[in-house]
This record gives C-alpha cells, sequence and structure tokens, in this order.
C-alpha cells in the first residue's frame, strides 16, 4: 500500500514542487492511515486501494478524534492530505471513483494573527543593547530585514549572499514550493545589512567560500531554532511582554503595509502566499484604521 502513497509523494514533489517539511507532513498522514486500513484489511494487499469506501474513512477519521484524541487542527489536515491523495489516485486510473467527495473534515476556526504595533516594532527594531559586536550586528540586521521583507524563517536562514542586490534595491528568496520571489528593501535595511556584510559577517568566519548570508559563532548557517532564539531574546531586551516569534514579524509586516495603504495583492506577492485567502485574514487586523479613516474622511461622519 505505502508503494502508493511513495508515488504520490514523488508526484507532490515533482509536479507540484512541495517543501520537504510539507512532504514529511502528508508522508506521516498518508502511512498512518495506510497502516490502519491494512489491518481492517489483511487479505486485500494488491487492491487494497480499490476496496476503501467512504464508511471506512469515516471509522478512520472518528478514530483520529475519539481513540486516538487529535485536535480538529492536526485532524482537518490529515483529511486534506486523505482527499488530495484519493484524487490522484482517480487521476491515474487506480480507482474509478473517490470514496472521500463526500468525507466531512471539522470546521476549523482560524485564528487571527498576532502582530505587534508600531511603538513595540520600533523598540525592537532601535534597541541598541549588543550591537556593536558581532554578533550584535547580525542580530539587528536579522530583525530589521525580517520586518522589512516579511520573510518566512527559513527563507531568512537560506538566503545566500549573492541572493542581495543593493543597486537595485531587493533579495531574491526561495519561497515555498522551490517558488522564487523577490523582495524589496527600504534604505535603512540596506544601510543595516552593508554593516552586517563589511564589519560582522567577515569576523565570524575564514571561509571566503561560505555563501550563507547569515552565521553563527562557528562560521556556519544560522538555523531556524537559533533565529527564534535571536528574536525572543531581543523582545526582551526590548521590554515587549508579548510572546515574539519570527513569524509574528511577518504578520506585523503584513498588517502594518495594509494600515499603510498598500493593497491585498501587493501584500499577497510579497509575502508568497500562493492563494489570496491566506492575505486576506490580514484584512481583520485593520478594520480599527479603516473605521478611523472613516470617521476622518466621510463628510457626515
Amino acid at each position: 500500500m505505502r508503494d502508493m502513497v511513495d508515488s504520490f509523494l514523488n508526484h507532490l514533489v515533482v509536479e507540484r514542487g512541495f517543501s520537504q517539511n510539507t512532504l514529511e507532513a502528508y508522508r506521516n498522514d498518508l502511512y498512518q492511515l495506510s497502516d490502519d486500513i491494512q489491518a481492517h484489511l489483511p487479505s486485500l494487499e494488491n487492491t487494497v486501494w480499490q476496496k476503501v469506501d467512504l464508511d471506512l474513512l469515516t471509522s478512520y477519521v472518528s478514530s483520529l478524534r475519539g481513540k486516538r484524541g487529535y485536535r480538529d487542527s492536526t485532524i482537518a489536515r490529515k483529511v486534506a492530505a486523505i482527499k488530495s491523495f484519493f484524487a490522484f489516485l482517480v487521476q491515474e486510473g487506480q480507482i474509478e471513483d473517490d470514496p472521500t467527495e463526500f468525507l466531512i473534515s471539522p470546521r476549523v476556526g482560524r485564528h487571527l494573527p498576532n502582530f505587534l504595533t508600531e511603538e513595540e516594532m520600533d523598540r525592537l527594531l532601535d534597541n541598541p543593547s549588543r550591537q556593536s559586536t558581532p554578533d550584535g550586528v547580525r542580530d539587528s540586521a536579522i530583525r530589521e530585514l525580517l520586518y522589512a521583507t516579511g520573510l518566512r524563517v527559513s527563507e531568512l536562514v537560506s538566503l545566500n549572499v549573492q541572493d542581495m542586490n543593493f543597486e537595485d534595491g531587493y533579495i531574491l528568496c526561495m519561497g515555498k514550493g522551490s517558488k522564487e520571489r523577490m523582495v524589496y528593501l527600504y534604505p535603512k535595511v540596506k544601510e543595516i545589512l552593508s554593516d552586517y556584510l563589511e564589519q560582522a559577517r567577515p569576523k565570524l568566519t575564514a571561509r571566503q567560500e561560505e555563501r550563507a548570508l547569515f552565521l553563527n559563532r562557528r562560521g556556519e548557517r544560522l538555523t531556524r531554532q537559533w533565529v527564534w532564539s535571536i528574536i525572543k531574546n531581543s523582545a526582551k531586551q526590548a521590554g515587549i511582554d508579548k510572546p515574539l516569534t519570527p513569524h509574528v514579524l511577518r504578520h506585523s509586516y503584513a498588517t502594518h503595509m495594509l494600515r499603510g495603504g498598500a493593497s491585498l495583492r501587493h501584500v499577497q506577492e510579497m509575502m508568497g502566499h500562493a492563494s489570496i485567502t491566506t492575505t486576506q485574514v490580514y484584512t481583520h487586523l485593520t478594520n480599527d484604521h479603516v473605521r478611523q479613516e472613516y470617521d476622518k474622511s466621510h463628510p457626515r461622519s
């Protein structure tokens, strides 16, 4: 049974460009499903997917919630993977009818993302603590770049020196699904990055051939966990009590861009969202600002 799952995973990589993290999530979800079905239908190894029906899948999903105690958000993700897999089986002619057509997925409410106010962001970015050390200059560049571009932390740590274009003021980054996009830099972040490259980075590595933009004290590429620690410590030093992660800076970037007048489509493109539906969640965070603009602008208000 896992052979067909492996074929589907290969399809996700080759045809749809899924990231390694997403691929591993699909692998875990579908291997779990195939093992469960194989336990129910042990004597049908070669034709087992053809024997799977809606009742069996519904029972499986119920067991995820009841016996196994998964949260609705996790179950919804697993159901989405199952639906994609069976659509693939139909496409490949392995089965005639899709048993997941009427498979019900839990309704998962979307949580509004956390973000910093502009005043809090100024405190975080302007915090002078340790900025004179190579680590401090690097950390300042990381904070400023995350807010300037809305990069995901995985995109940030994957950056290489040659991805920078100071003359035209942009960076090329590789986003989800191996999709390359261009993100722009304002003058302040270009200045900070230049200082990092000229003053701090050479002190963090003696290897001329090292390509990674951001390095640790051993001259190696920073990990995502290291960046999380940098942001957490920066928040503490700036006196910000909110739980702070690199993704909160991404949320802050999107919220402030929309409040500043950027279009939804523009923010979608800058953040690398495949669907504008993902970007639309930030419009809920700008409602107060819109109301203020309405009260200020409407002649009868």
